[in-house]
């Protein structure tokens, strides 16, 4: 077997919990490829690295003070080192740094020194080779992932490596220059690791033992989804479930490797396994729920609008030509609505509307904004009776108004679109009827 571990910022933000991760990889020796992210928060009012990184470039950057800032990153690595009894230094990455921050190298180079300085300390702790990412991850210079180059180089490398640690989050153009992912980028590295070498299974290590039913923020202690489908993960994540970045599933789904959330503080748990398709029924009727705020209806009206050929497509180009994405777009005989995101279209709105106004010519256009959307996903919705119905009965309980309805052909999720208001009682009434009471 071959395990890739990826580790997140709180399982490496300090002495202590180098030494957990330490322990895990040891104790196996099919884990043999580590992707380490940079250390995060030791304690709830504490800095993640990546952040202070961000701080101290943006001062080089405006050609300030930055020098005391860098030093207390360096502190931070240092303490680590010390703590876990290492000889190595990093004084000669930290000139280079520096020297670069000067020359104004970029906010992704200085962001993704986090993981590069967690990655050397990582490999002299486990006796591992280190590989720096930028050497065999690649993107264009527009910023695309080169998938096939990438795969290809980062196969050969580690092809005859034992053991190796690739630092997550970050890799380079084809001018050299660092480029990162988004951030929790790390979790797309891990994915990547993992289809070069051909993995068994790609173990996520975090702060959380698996996905859970629902944001813990809005259920206390919400139950842990034991098995989960790369589909509806995909659905999860997308809608603001936060566990695993929703662009890590992508390499490791065309090759059929299963993914598995685990707790750094608590690796006897199981976790949740993400894998393509399963014969396991899931606990619930629901796999999970999650949701966002901040989204604005456009309620647009036309009379005979369905035997107009090309009229949705009239209405969408207004969007397109002002960059903004569309969410759902649910519609009726003589209406339709488009969801989009508030922050994206609150600067363009009238902008948006003329263009509406020109290409469709539409009776009367309506605006509904600071809503929310819930998607309630699962497998076992489809071979349930009355899923639908259970929904909008606890959300009629609860006395929330639903502004919309979408629900697509697979059958694997509802989306419901109530007021801000509204989005965290409808969270629990939703979770109340499937999870807690399964009525």
């Amino acid at each position: 077997m071959i395990k890739v571990v990826k580790f997140g910022g709180s399982s490496l933000a300090s002495a202590e919990q180098f030494k957990k991760v330490g322990a895990i990889i040891r104790e196996d020796a099919d884990r043999r490829f580590v992707v380490p992210s940079a250390p995060g928060k030791r304690h709830s009012r504490d800095t993640k690295v990546t952040d202070m990184l961000y701080e101290c470039y943006a001062l080089a950057a405006e050609g300030k003070e930055y020098t005391g800032k860098l030093a207390k990153i360096k502190d931070r690595y240092d303490s680590i080192i010390k703590g876990l009894d290492l000889t190595i230094s990093l004084d000669n990455e930290f000139a280079v740094i520096s020297k670069n921050f000067k020359k104004k190298a970029g906010t992704d180079y200085a962001a993704s020194r986090g993981e590069y300085l967690n990655g050397i300390i990582m490999a002299a702790y486990l006796g591992f080779e280190f590989i720096d990412a930028a050497e065999v991850i690649f993107f264009d210079e527009h910023g695309n992932f080169l998938s096939d180059k990438t795969n290809e180089v980062l196969s050969a490398r580690l092809e005859n490596c034992e053991h190796a640690v690739i630092p997550g989050f970050y890799g380079a153009k084809e001018s050299g220059a660092v480029h990162t992912f988004s951030r929790g980028g790390s979790d797309i590295t891990g994915s990547i690791v993992s289809r070069a070498v051909h993995a068994t299974i790609y173990e996520n290590w975090t702060d959380v033992s698996g996905f859970l039913v629902s944001d813990p923020r809005i259920i206390e202690n919400p139950a842990v989804i034991h098995t989960i489908t790369y589909r509806e993960l995909r659905e999860l994540s997308y809608m603001g479930a936060g566990v695993l970045h929703e662009d890590a599933i992508f390499p490791v789904r065309k090759e059929g490797i299963p993914i598995n959330i685990r707790n750094t503080n608590a690796p006897q748990d199981p976790g949740t396994m993400i894998v393509e398709s399963t014969c396991h029924q899931p606990e619930y009727t629901i796999t999970g729920i999650a949701g966002l705020r901040g989204f604005v209806a456009v309620n647009i009206d036309k009379d005979m609008m369905n035997s107009e050929v090309g009229y949705c497509r009239r209405v969408l180009q207004a969007f397109e030509d002002y960059d903004i994405s569309i969410e759902h777009m649910p519609s009726g005989i003589d209406t339709m609505t488009v969801f989009v995101q508030q922050k994206d279209f609150e600067g363009k709105e009238q902008q948006v509307l003329s263009a509406i106004h020109k290409y469709a010519d539409p009776d009367q256009i309506e605006i509904e904004s600071d809503l929310a959307l819930v998607a309630v996903v699962g497998r076992g919705m489809k071979s349930t009776r009355g899923t639908a119905g259970r929904i909008f009965s606890a959300l009629a309980h609860a006395q929330i108004n639903v502004k919309m309805i979408d629900q697509g052909s697979s059958e694997l999720n509802i989306i419901i679109g109530v007021s801000n208001d509204d989005f965290e009682r409808a969270i629990r009434s939703i979770y109340d009827i499937f999870v807690e009471t399964r009525l």
